[in-house]
Protein backbone atom coordinates (compact mmCIF):
# COMPACT_ATOMS: atom_id res chain seq x y z
CA UNK A 1 0.00 0.00 0.00
CA UNK A 2 2.78 2.40 0.19
CA UNK A 3 2.81 2.96 -3.19
CA UNK A 4 -0.66 4.23 -3.59
CA UNK A 5 -1.62 7.53 -3.63
CA UNK A 6 -3.62 9.18 -1.13
CA UNK A 7 -6.11 9.41 -3.79
CA UNK A 8 -6.31 5.69 -4.01
CA UNK A 9 -6.36 4.86 -0.54
CA UNK A 10 -9.41 6.78 -0.23
CA UNK A 11 -10.85 5.38 -3.23
CA UNK A 12 -10.00 1.93 -1.58
CA UNK A 13 -11.81 3.25 2.09
CA UNK A 14 -15.10 3.83 -0.46
CA UNK A 15 -15.25 0.72 -2.28
CA UNK A 16 -14.87 -1.04 1.24
CA UNK A 17 -17.47 0.99 3.21
CA UNK A 18 -20.40 0.36 -0.07
CA UNK A 19 -22.11 -2.51 -0.97
CA UNK A 20 -20.43 -3.02 -4.29
CA UNK A 21 -20.87 0.69 -5.18
CA UNK A 22 -20.40 1.60 -8.86
CA UNK A 23 -18.67 4.49 -10.42
CA UNK A 24 -20.45 7.35 -9.82
CA UNK A 25 -21.75 6.42 -6.10
CA UNK A 26 -17.78 6.44 -5.61
CA UNK A 27 -17.42 9.46 -7.41
CA UNK A 28 -20.18 10.66 -4.91
CA UNK A 29 -18.80 9.72 -1.79
CA UNK A 30 -15.48 11.41 -2.89
CA UNK A 31 -17.12 14.68 -3.78
CA UNK A 32 -18.60 14.65 -0.30
CA UNK A 33 -15.21 13.84 1.44
CA UNK A 34 -12.65 16.32 -1.19
CA UNK A 35 -15.46 18.70 -1.12
CA UNK A 36 -14.90 19.41 -4.59
CA UNK A 37 -15.62 17.78 -8.16
CA UNK A 38 -13.81 14.77 -8.90
CA UNK A 39 -13.66 13.95 -12.55
CA UNK A 40 -14.21 11.16 -14.62
CA UNK A 41 -10.35 11.72 -15.72
CA UNK A 42 -9.25 11.30 -12.16
CA UNK A 43 -11.72 8.40 -11.22
CA UNK A 44 -11.39 5.66 -13.45
CA UNK A 45 -7.69 5.26 -14.20
CA UNK A 46 -7.01 5.39 -10.35
CA UNK A 47 -9.68 2.63 -9.91
CA UNK A 48 -8.17 0.94 -12.71
CA UNK A 49 -4.43 1.50 -11.44
CA UNK A 50 -5.84 -0.56 -7.99
CA UNK A 51 -7.80 -3.09 -10.47
CA UNK A 52 -4.06 -3.86 -11.81
CA UNK A 53 -2.55 -3.97 -8.53
CA UNK A 54 -4.85 -6.96 -7.25
CA UNK A 55 -6.62 -4.63 -4.72
CA UNK A 56 -10.07 -4.27 -5.92
CA UNK A 57 -11.87 -6.32 -8.49
CA UNK A 58 -14.08 -5.19 -10.89
CA UNK A 59 -17.64 -6.48 -12.01
CA UNK A 60 -20.60 -6.03 -13.88
CA UNK A 61 -24.14 -5.03 -12.89
CA UNK A 62 -25.50 -4.77 -16.37
CA UNK A 63 -23.94 -3.15 -19.61
CA UNK A 64 -22.87 0.25 -18.32
CA UNK A 65 -22.86 -0.06 -15.61
CA UNK A 66 -19.38 -1.63 -13.07
CA UNK A 67 -19.25 -2.79 -9.55
CA UNK A 68 -16.05 -2.35 -7.48
CA UNK A 69 -14.84 -4.89 -4.73
CA UNK A 70 -12.11 -4.99 -2.71
CA UNK A 71 -10.49 -8.12 -2.93
CA UNK A 72 -8.76 -10.34 0.17
CA UNK A 73 -5.39 -8.71 -0.80
CA UNK A 74 -7.10 -4.89 -0.36
CA UNK A 75 -8.97 -5.98 2.63
CA UNK A 76 -5.48 -7.06 4.34
CA UNK A 77 -3.71 -4.08 2.82
CA UNK A 78 -6.62 -1.76 4.63
CA UNK A 79 -5.74 -3.49 7.76
CA UNK A 80 -2.20 -3.24 8.05
CA UNK A 81 -2.75 0.31 7.66
CA UNK A 82 -4.88 0.86 10.10
CA UNK A 83 -2.52 -1.33 12.41
CA UNK A 84 0.48 0.75 11.29
CA UNK A 85 -1.84 4.19 11.81
CA UNK A 86 -2.56 3.00 14.93
CA UNK A 87 1.19 2.81 16.54
CA UNK A 88 0.99 6.71 16.07
CA UNK A 89 -2.37 7.56 16.67
CA UNK A 90 -4.19 5.40 19.37
CA UNK A 91 -8.26 5.54 18.84
CA UNK A 92 -10.08 7.44 20.92
CA UNK A 93 -12.15 5.88 23.85
CA UNK A 94 -15.66 6.33 24.11
CA UNK A 95 -16.22 8.73 27.21
CA UNK A 96 -19.25 7.15 29.49
CA UNK A 97 -22.31 8.90 29.01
Amino acid sequence: MHDLTGFQRDLMYVVAGGDEPHGLAIKDELEDYYEQEIHHGRLYPNLDALVEKGLVEKGTQDRRTNIYTLTRRGRRELEARRDWEHKYIEPAEASPA
